[in-house]
């Protein structure tokens, strides 16, 4: 078995420490050198020929971001970008994955033990080296259009409805590409994507600069009503429950699920539970199998089920999952992911 080959550059001894000492761990990985900065990571590049580099966005003599620029432009590679665990880190890492990075996780702090950023360092790793980044940097297409013969929703059909997403590795991209296209009277939206704390934060900012409808980060309790989609925060799973025709969430705690917190798994089967038929449930691009037994409980309660296509996923692992299961009614591209939500609202 060939191993996945990683580069870690981080400008913390203690961190790059860690991570090769719980990589070490895993069978199917070899840390094969470590960079206190990107001078010397260029030149481990260039010698180690690494399949994935983890990278610190803040380091002496030049910052990640910058690095980065350079790394897609002149030798481009899987990064998985390690940020700190603050507001200013989740503004940096949404940077880095718009430059190219596939993948982003905090350095272990109190809020992320050592155990369970090793878990998910781990898959992140797993899922970067599957990433075909020539193709993710041609793929960069502009957004696709809702066709225009499409009936708008009506309000008396969207009220009950609910349109339950989980996706991961390439997830952030995939949303900017389904979420805008949604009408302002879209149906509650629900979306677990496997980010850390405070950079779903940013990343609810962000969609909601480019929706018509509105996107923030759930909070506890918060309703599920037309016109609104919530972001399960980082580090931690959201449920739906229902009190009489109100549906609303529960953002909380608990163990990792798949590897995972947020877990998709989680939501859809909350999802199953409280919506049944009034539900449509969506499993896009991202590693793994999070959220495939939870769609085939959707599926079995009467809700509608859409995965993206292996062509247009960066990672084809949780949507081939959710397909085997059975869960799955209609398999689509990326680009007509909203399309299909909307004709199966009419």
């Amino acid at each position: 078995m060939n191993k996945i080959r990683v580069l870690v550059v981080d400008d913390s001894a203690v961190v790059r420490k860690v991570f090769s000492e719980e990589l070490g761990r895993e069978p199917d990985i070899e840390v094969v050198g470590t960079a206190p900065d990107p001078y010397v990571a260029r030149d481990k590049i260039v010698n180690l020929k690494p399949d994935v580099i983890t990278l610190d966005i803040e380091m002496p003599r030049m910052d990640g971001i910058t690095f980065l620029r350079k790394l897609m432009k002149y030798f481009p590679l899987p990064v998985i970008i390690v940020s700190s665990l603050t507001e200013a880190g989740g503004a940096l890492a949404m940077e880095a994955m718009d430059i190219g990075a596939v993948e982003v996780i905090c350095k272990p702090n109190t809020a992320y033990s050592v155990g369970d950023m090793s878990v998910q360092l781990a898959e992140k790793i797993r899922a970067a080296a599957r990433v075909n980044i020539h193709a993710r940097q041609r793929r960069a297409a502009p957004l696709s259009r809702v066709n225009p013969d499409t009936p708008s929703l009506s309000l008396t059909k969207t009220t009950n409805q609910i349109i339950a997403i989980g996706s991961s590795t390439g997830g952030t991209e995939a949303l900017k590409e389904v979420l805008p296209l949604l009408p302002p009277n879209s149906p509650g939206v629900l979306v677990v994507q496997h980010m850390p704390a405070h950079f779903t934060t940013k990343f609810a900012e962000r969609l909601n600069e480019l929706c018509q409808i509105r996107v923030k980060e759930a909070e506890d309790g918060d309703s599920v009503i037309p016109g609104t989609c919530l972001l399960a925060p980082g580090n931690f799973h959201m449920v739906m429950r229902r009190s009489g025709a109100r549906y609303y969430v529960n953002v909380k705690t608990g163990p990792l699920v798949c590897h995972q917190r947020p877990a998709a798994d989680v939501l859809f089967n909350s999802v199953a539970a409280y919506g049944g038929n009034n539900a449509i449930g969506v499993i896009l691009t991202g590693m793994g199998k999070d959220g495939a037994s939870g769609m085939l409980k959707m599926k079995q309660a009467g809700a509608r089920t859409i995965a993206q296509d292996e062509k247009s996923c960066v990672v084809f692992g949780m949507p081939k999952e959710a397909i085997e299961m059975g869960g799955v009614d209609e398999i689509v591209p990326l680009s007509e992911v909203t399309n299909t939500i909307l004709r199966l609202l009419q």
